[in-house]
């Protein structure tokens, strides 16, 4: 896009995730017309673990490696780096399908077990979709005790630090982003997709493919609601600061407050409403 071109590719994750339809313009004050409409692309992704069909989701193509990685750290399949071997977009044929990816785990994983936690379509809106039950996302994480303060005026900043890396936002207007910073208040790395979660789990993902998945970020910021899912895959990664430019959720509110985690909802335009562990933000 024009005047994006400095963006770091390896900041943003950038991919092809926009293409175009033709769509009737119409206004009250002007006469109708069509013209070609940019669209974000939402396409399945199959994941596979050793060969063997784990779960689909619906997602943003893009960032296919991280979205994976970050999947299997936040569902708990993986618990080191090094426990993934390999993720590849499978071969058929002579051709590479973009839509399947095969995860290799290390050796000794209890693959039956992990294939079973999940055995129906990921809708890309909602990260509990295909869970065997509501009582499997009450994964046991231990709670946060993070000493460190971070200034309000550092927070005031983050949305404004994240528009001009939200490239596929401001094509079609139809993808969340997530972002990870350092306390200093510095981007580490940005990802968009058509669903929130997987944005999340894209930056997660990111960390964990650069051997850095907990302990590395203070701060997460993600262009939505705050729902209980997006707390609880901020806990896995260890991140004590959650930002939200949305309103959260009752569980949301509750998960935070009982792990140790600081949740901010309604961050746009320098304000914001704090939720739990105010401790954490100095004047």
């Amino acid at each position: 896009m024009e005047g994006r071109s400095a963006l770091n590719p390896s900041l943003t994750g950038a991919g092809q995730a926009v293409t175009s339809r033709s769509a009737g313009k119409y206004s009250q004050d002007a006469p109708g017309c069509w013209a070609e409409d940019r669209l974000a692309i939402e396409e399945p992704l199959e994941i596979r673990l050793g060969g063997k069909s784990w779960v689909v989701t619906l997602r943003s193509p893009g960032a296919d490696h991280d979205l994976v990685a970050g999947l299997l750290w936040t569902e708990g399949v993986v618990t080191t780096p090094s426990d993934i071997l390999e993720l590849a977009h499978c071969e058929q044929g002579e051709q590479v399908t973009s839509n399947i990816m095969n995860a290799f785990l290390k050796p000794g994983l209890n693959l039956e077990g992990i294939l079973g936690q999940r055995g129906l379509p990921a809708n890309a809106s909602c990260g509990l979709c295909g869970k065997v039950s509501i009582e499997s996302v009450h994964r046991k994480f231990p709670v946060l005790d993070w000493p460190g303060r971070v200034p309000r005026s550092i927070i005031y900043g983050l949305e404004r630090q994240l528009h001009p890396h939200q490239q596929a936002f401001a094509s079609t207007g139809g993808v969340h982003a997530a972002a990870l910073f350092d306390e200093s208040g510095r981007c580490q790395v940005v990802r968009e997709d058509v669903g929130r979660h997987n944005a999340v789990d894209k930056v997660i993902g990111s960390q964990v493919r650069a051997g850095a998945p907990t302990g590395a970020s203070a701060i997460l910021l993600v262009t939505s609601r705050a729902s209980f899912e997006i707390v609880q895959k901020a806990l896995s990664a260890r991140i004590p600061i959650i930002a939200c430019a949305s309103a959260p959720s009752s569980l949301a509110v509750d998960f935070a407050q009982a792990n140790g985690q600081t949740l901010i909802g309604f961050l746009r335009e320098g304000r914001f409403n704090l939720y739990t562990h105010p401790e954490r933000l100095a004047d």
